[in-house]
C-alpha cells in the first residue's frame, strides 16, 4: 500500500513539473513571437518610397518630379537674365520688324498709327536694355525670333484687310506673352537694373497691348 502511494506521489509530482515547464515555455515562445512579429511588421509594412517620401517631405528635399511647376512655358519667368534680356530683345525686334512690313505694305489709318508706335517704342526699349546688357556682357540678339520669322514669311503673301487683321491679331497675342513674361521676371531676378527696366517698360507694353486689342476689334 505504502509502495502505491509513493508511486502515485511520485507521479503526481513529475505530472506538475512538466505542466509547469510547458507553461513557462509557451509563455516565452508567445512573448517572442510577438515581439518578433510587431518588428517585422513595422519593418516591411512601410515601403522604402514612403520612408523616402516622409524623409523628403520632413527636410524639404523632394524630388524633382514633386516640386514640378506647370506653369511653364513663354509666360514663366526665364531661368537666367541674361535668358530674359536676350528673349526682350528678340520681342523688340519681332514688333519693330513686323510693323515695319506693315508699313510696307502700305497700311493706313489707326493700323498705321499703331505700326509707328510699335518701331518708336521698341527701339526706345532695345536701347535701354542695350545698356544693361553692356554692363553685364551680355550680346543681344538684333533679329526676330525663328517664330517670328516664319510668320513674317506667311504674313507677306497677304495685303489688304487680310494683312492688316492679321498683323494686329499677331500684336495682341505677343504683346500678351510679353506683358506675362515680364511680369513673371519681375518677381525672379533680384538684379536692380532689370527691376527698374520692367517696371519701366511694362506699363508700355500694357499700353500696346489695350490698343492692340481695340484695333483689333475694330478690324472685325
Amino acid at each position: 500500500m505504502k509502495r502505491i502511494s509513493m508511486s502515485l506521489l511520485c507521479a503526481s509530482l513529475m505530472t506538475l513539473a512538466a505542466c509547469s515547464s510547458n507553461n513557462s515555455t509557451a509563455s516565452e515562445a508567445g512573448d517572442t513571437g510577438n515581439n518578433t512579429t510587431a518588428g517585422d511588421s513595422m519593418a516591411t509594412t512601410m515601403p522604402e518610397d514612403a520612408t523616402a517620401a516622409g524623409s523628403a517631405a520632413a527636410t524639404g528635399t523632394a524630388p524633382a518630379d514633386m516640386n514640378a511647376n506647370a506653369a511653364g512655358g513663354p509666360t514663366a519667368p526665364h531661368s537666367t537674365d541674361p535668358e530674359f534680356m536676350q528673349s526682350a530683345a528678340h520681342s523688340d525686334q519681332n514688333e519693330i520688324q513686323l510693323s515695319k512690313l506693315a508699313l510696307e505694305k502700305g497700311v493706313t489709318g489707326a493700323v498705321k498709327e499703331h505700326a509707328n508706335m510699335m518701331i518708336k517704342d521698341h527701339t526706345k526699349s532695345t536701347a535701354d536694355l542695350k545698356v544693361i546688357a553692356g554692363k553685364k556682357n551680355v550680346v543681344l540678339p538684333a533679329d526676330m525670333d525663328a517664330e517670328h520669322k516664319t510668320i513674317a514669311a506667311g504674313m507677306r503673301g497677304l495685303s489688304g484687310k487680310a494683312f492688316e487683321d492679321k498683323y494686329m491679331t499677331q500684336m495682341v497675342m505677343d504683346h500678351e506673352k510679353t506683358l506675362n513674361t515680364l511680369k513673371a521676371h519681375q518677381t525672379m531676378t533680384q538684379d536692380a537694373d532689370l527691376q527698374g527696366f520692367i517696371s519701366k517698360v511694362t506699363p508700355v507694353v500694357q499700353g500696346h497691348l489695350d490698343m492692340s486689342k481695340k484695333h483689333s476689334d475694330m478690324k472685325m
